[in-house]
């Protein structure tokens, strides 16, 4: 019989790069499965997709001509299990052999099966003269991240650890303190596992996303705008800090988690559903997050399927939708007030380029931030540049743009810019 932990692989696989679904949507729609298959299924396509160059540059050699994407996929998966999960040999061929048969491909099934046999004939030892983080990233990626992209894919390679902040006053047993104040636990921890979660004293954040809500610097009492917050870890900061939250989400079902986060930490905020490109307060705030939709590219550890998705001709619409929600914060930004803004991106078109001309177009000024437990995130313009090559030692970051505009005392001009939010759909971040 086939594996289930096969199957359900190659329909993740499927669901990603032939329908073009993110991993974890594909996840959900899996039919009912052993949670120990599923997790198993999750991170065999997982390794798939971060080491597809790989796996082809491997698999290539031993075909005559281009295989059915189908067959490429089964072949991908077996020697993924072989070369990057320790997998037994036979193991790895037996079950994609049976895996060709299940989805109507026995035709192909004594392909399948010589070429892997060949792979295993060869052992592990086939990786070592190769350049695996070049290979497994695509030449846009590599070309756009310069002298941090060998940094950079290199981190892609690893599954992420699992970062979580916490309350005031509480302090999670078992994991790593970090230096930016945020709890790490290794990799494929459950969230239900660590402590506090099911008290509701702790939620998921990376480190890296951690670190805009805080910059931010919020103090008790004060109002504080937060566009574009769901699911709601930076809002739970600034709540936490002691701020008076508004968040604007124009997602009704995201807005939905960040209001059943909230719940679960005891925290409160006012929620608004409506685009932030769009919607206009009643009164200007004195501090403003930003933390906008963009192409997710410092997240591909957690979403390796970003790496097969996401396309250069992508990112005009993403900066379009940036310099929008950067024109309606300047409006809604009081006399002295502070924005900052945030995308869990690596692209340099999504970051300083977005800060420099909403500088020239806004009048907003720059404002150097600092970092002094990881300085080597300040960039020379006073932003702060993260990326999953930072901390290899503690097991990397997610890779964010974090900038702090200021405006000065005097008029602000209200606009309405048309809305632009709804041209990119639901999977930019």
């Amino acid at each position: 019989m086939t594996d289930p932990t096969r199957d359900a692989a190659f329909s993740l696989l499927h669901a990603v790069l032939a329908k073009g679904a993110m991993l974890d949507t594909a996840l959900d729609r899996l039919p009912r499965l052993d949670p120990r298959d599923r997790a198993a299924a999750h991170r065999l396509a997982a390794c798939v997709l971060r080491h597809a160059g790989t796996l082809d540059e491997v698999l290539d050699p031993f075909l005559r001509r281009r295989p059915p994407d189908e067959v490429r996929q089964i072949l991908r998966l077996g020697a993924a299990a072989f070369l990057f999960l320790e997998s037994p040999a036979h193991a790895a061929v037996a079950t994609s052999v049976e895996l060709t048969k299940s989805k109507k491909l026995a035709p192909f099934s004594g392909l399948v099966n010589a070429v892997l046999r060949k792979l295993v004939a060869q052992g592990p030892g086939v990786l070592e003269e190769l350049d695996t983080p070049r290979l497994d990233t695509p030449a846009w990626a590599w070309a756009s991240w310069g002298t941090q992209a060998r940094a950079i894919a290199g981190a892609h390679a690893h599954e992420a650890p699992l970062d979580i902040s916490a309350l005031p006053g509480f302090t999670p047993q078992g994991g790593e303190t970090l230096p930016t104040g945020s709890y790490r636990f290794p990799p494929g921890t459950s969230v239900h596992e660590v402590p506090g979660f099911t008290e509701g004293k702790v939620w998921v954040q990376d480190a890296a996303a951690a670190l805009p809500a805080r910059l931010l610097t919020p103090a008790p009492g004060e109002r504080v705008l937060d566009l574009c917050a769901a699911p709601g870890g930076k809002t739970a900061q600034l709540a936490a800090a002691g701020a008076v939250v508004t968040a604007v989400e124009r997602d009704k079902a995201r807005l939905a988690t960040l209001q059943g986060n909230l719940k679960r930490l005891g925290l409160t905020a006012e929620l608004v559903t409506a685009d932030a490109t769009a919607w206009r307060p009643a009164e200007t705030f004195p501090a403003i997050l930003l933390d906008a939709p963009c192409s997710a590219t410092g997240t591909i550890r957690r979403h390796p399927e970003l790496l097969h998705l996401r396309k250069p001709q992508d990112f005009a619409r993403v900066t379009a939708l940036q310099d929008k929600l950067l024109d309606a914060a300047a409006a809604m930004l009081a006399p002295g007030g502070r924005l900052i803004y945030a995308v869990c991106s690596l692209q340099p078109e999504e970051g300083a380029a977005r800060i420099d001309a909403a500088c020239a177009r806004l009048g907003l000024k720059r404002a150097p931030l600092s970092l002094p437990e990881l300085p080597e995130a300040v960039t020379p313009q006073g932003d702060i540049r993260t990326h999953p090559g930072l901390w290899p030692e503690r097991g990397g970051m997610d890779g964010f743009f974090i900038a702090r505009l200021v405006r000065e005392e005097g008029e602000v001009e209200c606009a309405s810019p048309p809305c632009l939010a709804r041209e990119l759909g639901p999977d930019f971040r």
